[in-house]
C-alpha cells in the first residue's frame, strides 16, 4: 500500500537487475525511485554494484518496476527476506518477473561475453532444505506444493531468441541450465566438475529462490544470465563483459517488456500466458 500511494505507475512487469546491470533501471523514463532504506519492511543490499533502489518507470512507453540491486543468502538475509520483493511485486499487480544475473560458465559452448537464456535451474540450497517456501503456507499467494517443471516461460524464451535475431546478436545467445549455490565463495574445481556432469551450464549465487517464490505466486518468469567467467580462475567476476553487452541486454529486456504488454510477438499467445 505504501508503494502504491507513492507512485502513479502500475507495473505489470518487474525486473531484478543482477550485478553490473543496474543500467536497466537507469534506462527507465518518467521514473519514481525509492531507496530500500525508505521502503517499510524492505531488506538492505550490501553488495558492491547493487545501488539499493526500487525504480518505477517506462521502457518504450510500457510501465515496469526494477530492483536496482537484489538480496543474497550470503549477506546474512533469510530466504524469506531475500525473496520478499517478489511477493511485493505480486501485490503491486505484477504478472511477469524478469530475472538477470552474472554467472560463471560450466559448458564448453558458453564463453565470457555470451548471454544464456535460462531454460531450467538446479537450486542446490533448496535441495538441501533451504527453501523460501519453508514454514506455514500463505494460501493467498499460492499452493503448498507448487510445480516447478516449467518455471521459465517457454513463450518468453522464444520471444527473447526472436529479439536476439533482430538485434543481430543471435550468435551470442543460447539456452542453458542455471545452478544456484549459496556463496559467497566461488566453486572448487571438484564442485565445478560435479555440476558440469549433472548438466549445469552456468552457476551463480542468486535467482533460483526468487523464481521459486515467483512461480508460487503464479507469475510468468523469464531469466537471463550474462556469462562473465569460466570456472578458472575463481577469484573474480569480470564485469567488463556486462559493460560491453549492456546495450544489447537493455534492448532485449526493453523489447520483451514491450512485447509482453501489447507489441507483436511471433510466439503463440498461449505459451506467453501460461505459467
Amino acid at each position: 500500500d505504501w508503494l502504491l500511494s507513492q507512485t502513479k505507475h502500475r507495473p505489470q512487469v518487474a525486473i531484478i537487475c543482477g550485478s553490473g546491470l543496474g543500467m536497466l533501471a537507469d534506462a527507465l523514463k518518467c521514473q519514481d525511485a525509492f531507496h530500500y532504506t525508505d521502503i517499510p519492511g524492505f531488506p538492505q543490499s550490501t553488495v558492491q554494484g547493487h545501488a539499493g533502489r526500487l525504480v518505477f518507470g517506462e521502457l518504450k512507453g510500457k510501465t515496469c518496476v526494477c530492483m536496482q540491486g537484489r538480496f543474497h543468502m550470503y549477506e546474512g538475509h533469510s530466504l524469506c527476506k531475500t525473496t520478499f520483493p517478489v511477493r511485493v511485486f505480486k501485490l503491486l499487480g505484477v504478472e511477469t518477473l524478469i530475472v538477470t544475473n552474472a554467472a560463471g560458465s560450466l559448458a564448453d559452448g558458453l564463453k565470457p561475453g555470451d548471454i544464456m537464456i535460462i531454460k531450467d535451474h538446479v537450486n542446490f540450497p533448496g535441495l538441501g532444505g533451504f527453501n523460501p517456501l519453508n514454514g506455514p503456507n500463505d494460501d493467498k499467494f499460492g499452493p503448498r506444493f507448487p510445480a516447478m517443471s516449467a518455471c521459465y516461460n517457454p513463450g518468453l524464451r522464444c520471444l527473447a531468441m526472436d529479439i536476439a535475431k533482430q538485434q543481430g546478436v543471435a550468435e551470442l545467445v543460447q539456452e542453458g541450465v542455471y545452478a544456484a549455490v549459496g556463496g559467497p565463495n566461488f566453486e572448487t574445481i571438484a564442485e565445478a566438475k560435479l555440476m558440469h556432469r549433472l548438466g549445469v551450464d552456468a552457476v551463480g549465487m542468486s535467482t533460483a529462490p526468487e523464481v521459486v517464490v515467483a512461480v508460487h505466486c503464479g507469475l510468468r518468469v523469464f531469466g537471463i544470465s550474462l556469462i562473465t567467467n569460466k570456472p578458472r580462475p575463481f577469484l573474480s567476476v569480470f564485469l567488463d563483459f556486462y559493460r560491453a553487452l549492456s546495450r544489447e541486454v537493455v534492448t532485449m529486456v526493453t523489447d520483451i517488456n514491450a512485447s509482453i504488454q501489447g507489441s507483436g510477438c511471433s510466439c503463440s499467445v498461449s505459451s506467453l500466458t501460461s505459467s
